[in-house]
């Protein structure tokens, strides 16, 4: 049995999944930590991503939220609004789309709750065995680019900031939520950044992962925004 934390699921125009995806999330925190809650952050969905969301939460048997972002203000301010709105001492958030399987929550959960360290993340690079469906090669290239752009300009010594699947230490993490500004996908980076300026311990964990199609990063398009994110939080911190 898990001890209680937060979950939050930010999610724009995720109609086709949102359903099964709480279904699947109420039924696991129900089963192994149902002291948990659980936060949905609809971030501006023009789709009934909202609608189908509110009605899975009415037959929850643990406590559940329903925020609402409008308009859409991007991934990493629904992930803001959601933690900093979270009442368990751990929040961890993960993508709508379920691509780091629910069974692989402990491996962030128990070593903050033990103590051990302040923020864990799940990552793609440190084991890639564990990679069953893979992206597509431009995207996973890509990703690897990117990475390694993001080590040169923050000094970070991770290999996969962008993996969505991260848990914090609420107390001492909070401070770090309030104070980031990146609305877009380069929120991770920021949020990673800062708690390491700030001395908090870190920790990249090897989780399973699965591609899942339907991704809203835009390949070109959504690269090159991250990218000047980095550079503009590097600037200005």
């Amino acid at each position: 049995m898990l001890p209680p934390f937060s979950v939050v699921i930010p999610c724009f125009n995720e109609a086709a999944r949102i359903g099964e995806t709480l279904l699947l999330t109420l039924d696991y925190l129900a089963a192994d930590a149902p002291e948990s809650e659980l936060i949905v952050v609809n971030d501006g969905s023009t789709d009934a991503t909202g609608a189908i969301a509110r009605e899975r939460l009415k037959f929850a048997k643990i406590a559940t939220r329903f925020l609402e972002n409008f308009p859409n203000r991007g991934k990493g301010a629904a992930v803001r609004t959601g933690l900093l709105a979270a009442r368990k001492p751990i929040g961890l958030f993960f993508d709508a789309d379920l691509s780091t399987p629910l069974g692989e929550t402990p491996k962030l959960i128990e070593p903050i709750a033990n103590g051990d360290i302040d923020v864990g993340f799940g990552s793609r690079a440190l084991d890639r065995k564990l990679i069953g469906i893979r992206q597509p090669w431009r995207r996973e290239y890509a990703g690897r680019v990117f990475n390694l752009l993001v080590r040169c300009a923050t000094g970070l010594p991770f290999w996969d900031t962008q993996c969505g699947f991260k848990a914090f230490r609420l107390d001492v993490c909070r401070p770090i939520l309030e104070a980031a500004r990146v609305d877009g996908f380069a929120f991770d980076v920021e949020l990673l950044y800062l708690a390491r300026r700030a001395g908090l311990r870190i920790r990249e964990i090897p989780v399973r992962w699965n591609h899942a199609e339907g991704s809203k990063v835009r390949f070109f398009h959504d690269s090159l925004g991250m990218l000047r994110e980095v550079i503009a939080l590097r600037v200005r911190l």
